[in-house]
Parts: structure tokens; sequence; C-alpha cells
């Protein structure tokens, strides 16, 4: 049988010790993960992941679907009992297998918004929102006070009366976010909150968040397989893959300096071109040859180990490429870039740009060009590629062979 925490003002240190929650609070991060795993059958959708997310951060857990991403937020609130592995929320022992402790997910002081809002046809917005604190057995004028000061975060002032479910998606996803924060949680869990709602009405509750989470100081939580949402949401973010975190960084760091070639691809749009390494100079740096042309890359810009010889991939964005429609030097590379000359074979508009795919000695680019600019399908045209953002790795299987 699994062992309760007897006393929610009581918690255990990472040593096990019993002692004051608040003290065990004031001096951890808000949530640590250690060795945590779990599978349904044969299926391992976690494998050991260890993750320490601070007090007041905005902590994004990217992946695509299958990564187990929503099953670790699901046992960190409690929901799904790990295999293996130990849960801490502000140094108070939530889970830990080995010793059979599991506090159960109403005890942990934690919201969570789904992605299905979760409301009640039959509950009004101001019940809907007050079943938290009810189900606390707390005062009713608390429950007054604190209703109202959810519904006035989240604007819904001049609703309560109304019911939840006859509401407009976006309204629910806010009824749905006052409710789990109307008892001032520790932690707020946020399960792909606005992937069924459109695209307008999720740039708008972005910012809304966002500005939520900063007036409130509160540490978030969010699983996601949006990218824009992780990028622009979140402090640090997390990328899974087959159960497994790959990369843990600022999102301006998982963005521009991936660490595996996962992250690179799933992060972005990245265009991987062939290349071969030439020489290595006594600082590091990397000589290449790329469709004629020679580049050298710094040590920092180099991934994995490659030596002399080596076919290797050449990533580079879209944004990190100038196009210039016309040019009467076509070979001349201007200074921090190279230059390649290709065809336009495809061209779509995107309202603030032109997104084109462009052939270079048989290879697809993509790149984007100004509006203004004349850009238009079998036109030769010239490319240039910003040295400081290319990345070089070892070659992939495929790149490896059709070099050969």
């Amino acid at each position: 049988m699994l062992m309760r925490t007897p006393n929610p003002e009581l918690g255990q240190d990472a040593a096990g010790r019993t002692v004051a929650r608040s003290e065990a609070w004031d001096n951890a991060p808000a949530v640590v993960l250690q060795g945590l795993a779990k599978a349904f059958g044969t299926e391992r959708a976690v494998r050991g992941i260890d993750l320490s997310i601070d007090k007041g951060l905005f902590f994004a857990i990217l992946g695509p679907s299958g990564c187990g991403k929503s099953t670790t937020l699901r046992m960190i609130a409690g929901l799904e009992q790990p295999d293996q592995g130990r849960i801490l929320c502000g140094g108070h022992v939530l889970c830990d297998v080995d010793r059979s402790v599991h506090v159960p997910s109403r005890r942990r002081n934690m919201g969570m918004v789904f992605q299905s809002y979760a409301v009640w046809p039959h509950l009004s917005v101001f019940d809907t929102i007050a079943y938290p604190l009810r189900i606390r057995r707390r005062p009713r004028d608390e429950i007054a006070e604190r209703v109202a000061e959810a519904v006035d975060l989240v604007g819904l002032a001049g609703l309560e009366k109304r019911r939840a479910a006859t509401l407009s998606g976006g309204q629910q996803q806010r009824v749905a976010l006052a409710r789990a924060l109307v008892y001032r949680p520790d932690v707020l869990l946020l399960d792909e909150p606005f992937s069924s709602l459109d695209v307008k009405l999720r740039e708008q509750l972005r910012v809304e968040l966002k500005l939520l989470q900063r007036k409130l100081r509160i540490t978030v939580v969010l699983v996601t397989h949006d990218q824009t949402e992780a990028l622009t949401l979140a402090d640090r973010i997390a990328v899974m893959r087959d159960g497994l975190v790959e990369q843990i960084a600022d999102p301006k760091s998982v963005y521009e300096s991936p660490i595996s070639e996962f992250v690179r691809d799933f992060v972005g749009r990245s265009t991987i071109l062939p290349g071969r390494a030439v020489a290595r100079t006594a600082a590091g740096a990397l000589a290449i040859e790329l469709f004629g042309r020679q580049i050298v890359l710094p040590r920092e810009q180099i991934r994995g180990a490659i030596a002399a010889g080596d076919v290797v991939d050449i990533s580079i964005r879209p944004e990190n490429i100038t196009v210039i429609p016309s040019s009467t030097d076509t070979r001349s590379d201007s200074p921090g870039g190279v230059s390649l000359e290709g065809t336009v074979r495809a061209v779509m508009f995107g309202g603030d740009r032109t997104e084109c795919l462009i052939d270079v000695s048989g290879c697809e680019i993509e790149a984007f060009a100004s509006r203004s600019d004349a850009v238009v399908e079998n036109q030769r045209i010239l490319l240039t590629l910003r040295t400081d953002s290319i990345t070089a790795w070892p070659a992939s299987l495929l790149t490896a062979t059709e070099s050969r």
C-alpha cells in the first residue's frame, strides 16, 4: 500500500527528513524530477528523465505527439503514478517509488488546465470556478472573494451567472484557468491548453497568459507540441523525444544552438546542405567545401566529431539567407556570407514575407524574400548564406551515402 504524507503542513526534504512545508518550499526548486519513468504495458512512455524547475519560471516541455510530455505532466500532477523515480515540489517529496510514497493529486496544491477545458455543462461560471474551494471546505465569504479575484484576473467579470458550457472556446479556457488559479496553487500545469482554439485566439491568449504569469509570479509548466507557443512563452524549454529529454535551455539557445539533429530539425525550419570537411586549424576551426566554395567555421559552430575529409551536413535557417533577385556578379561573396547562384522553383506569399524554394546544384534551399522583391518562378537569383549562422554536423547516413 502506498504511504501518504499525513499532514499537508509537513513535507520531506530531499534526504527524507520531515520539515515544515514552508521551510522546504523556501529553499528548493519549484519542481524536481529524478529518474522519472513510466510504461504502459510494453510501451515505455517516459524513460527516466531528470528535470529541475526554479520558482517563478515559465517552463515548457516541447515535443512531438507520443514523446511522453503529457505523461510527465500527469505524473507531476499526481494523475499517473510513475514506475520509477521521485517528484519533489519545493523540497516536499510528492512521490518516491522506492519508498512507496505517493501524495494524491488533491493534496499537491497544483492547478491544472486541460486541452478540453473540462467545464461542467450544468454549472455556472461562478460555481465552476468555486468548485476547488468548496471541496476544500473554505468559508462562503472567502469563496466569493477568491472567485471575484480570479474572474477579474482572466477578464470574465460580468459573466459569473452564465453557464460555463455556453461560452465561447476562449472564454471556457479562461474559466478553466480561473478554476486552476482560484486556490492559489504553488505550480500551474498546462496540458496543450490552446490547441483546440483558432490561430488568432491562441495568439491573444498566449499574450494574456504571459502577462498573468508575470503578474502572479507563479511557476508554470506547459506541455505543448507548438514550437511558437514554447518559444514565445517559456523562460526555459525541455525538448523531449521518445520518453527522454534531448535538450534543456532558454528559447534562444534551443533555437540557435540545438545540441542534436532532432532538436535542430524539430524546432523551427532548417535547410540541410551537403559539404565536405577540408582541414582543421590549430584553433579548432573547420574549413568546409560547399558547392565549390570554401567557408571556415569556428569551433562553436561545429557539432560532433568531424575530421578532415569527412562528409558533413551544413545547416542554416531560412531567415539567415538573403535573396537577391538580380546581380551582375553572381559569384562574389559578401562580407560575412557565402554567395550561391540558384533557380527559383516555387514562390509562396506569406503575408509579411515571400517564401521561396530555390534549387542550387540539385539541392532545395528554403529562403525568405522581402515582399517588395520581384521574385518569380524559374528566375535565376543569388543567395547569400550568413556564415555566422551556419552549423556543421556529422553527415547523416543518407547524406554520406549520396556523396559516394
